[in-house]
């Protein structure tokens, strides 16, 4: 055989054997990885009890620390897909201690909501919100959504300190107890990081916004419609929608005149969680707010 025509077959051999190794640690991988992402349900769904999953899941069932069962904290998810994305969140942030509020997106699937549902039905700190709002991003919705947990876990006996919300997508950076330890210093004041609103955000307060569902998709559309200065004066910041807020504020967020019609004024704003938080915590000799958007990051 020329020389030639025997490095070709030589080559043509080592091509095959990757192409075949490639692919069994590929597929084989891949099969794990599946498998590793679908353990929760599986768990579920194979009628083990309770007790089973939460061993085999590694949650932690008793307080670690004196300081932090004498610290609760209360939790708001906002949701609406990726049910084991989901459950390593609730997993990462869970503590005895502390409660929980889940609110699913009302579009979701039946089957996503009933795995939800059946994880939580594990917890008795654990609970589903009791309204769900049909999500749209940038909507009056997404605060809705906020609120109706605000309002339920407000409603319960148990003395939380602070309510931190989340979405879906998050995961924690610190353990509960640093968290607990970053929240105590700030002796009750909320974390609302936030500014005056930018030139490219005046717009959001400007104009009339609407939502609208639809079955494939669901958007918030701009009108040419100017909308009413704030009520009671307020001036309007604008900030994260993502914040830290004490027990007492949260008492002031549902029932003081100033937020209840600032809420209604907001209800046809773009992204009006950007703007309700930070604005309430600003009015003069209410509540102080702190400033420091890269510290809540790292929460």
């Amino acid at each position: 055989m020329p020389l030639s025509m025997r490095y070709l077959f030589v080559i043509s051999v080592s091509s095959v054997i990757i192409f075949i190794v490639f692919s069994v640690f590929n597929f084989g991988g891949d099969k794990s990885f599946q498998r590793l992402n679908i353990s929760d349900p599986l768990m579920l769904s194979q009628k083990s009890s309770c007790k089973e999953y939460l061993t085999q899941s590694h949650y932690i069932t008793a307080p670690l620390s004196k300081e932090e069962d004498d610290f609760p904290l209360a939790y708001i998810m906002v949701i609406h897909h990726h049910f084991d994305t989901f459950a390593r969140l609730f997993r990462a942030i869970y503590m005895p201690q502390n409660i929980y509020c889940i609110h699913v997106d009302e579009k979701a699937t039946t089957e996503f909501k009933d795995a939800v549902e059946q994880l939580l039905s594990c917890f008795p700190n654990a609970f589903l919100a009791s309204k769900m709002e049909p999500v749209v991003y940038g909507g009056i919705s997404r605060l809705q959504a906020d609120l109706n947990c605000i309002k339920d876990l407000s409603a319960l006996e148990v003395s939380w300190k602070y309510v931190i919300n989340t979405c879906g997508q998050d995961f924690p950076l610190k353990t509960n107890k640093e968290i607990v330890q970053y929240l105590k210093g700030f002796k009750g004041k909320n974390i609302t990081p936030g500014v005056l609103p930018p030139a490219h955000a005046i717009g959001r307060t400007k104009y009339v916004h609407q939502e609208h569902l639809g079955k494939e998709l669901s958007y918030v559309i701009r009108t040419t419609a100017l909308k009413p200065p704030p009520p009671h004066n307020l001036t309007i910041y604008f900030g994260s929608a993502y914040v830290a807020l004490s027990r007492e504020f949260a008492n002031f967020v549902l029932h003081d005149p100033r937020a209840v019609d600032l809420l209604q004024w907001s209800k046809d704003t773009f992204s009006p969680d950007e703007h309700f938080w930070v604005t309430l915590n600003r009015i003069p000799g209410t509540y102080n707010s702190i400033f420091h958007a890269k510290e809540m990051c790292h929460i």
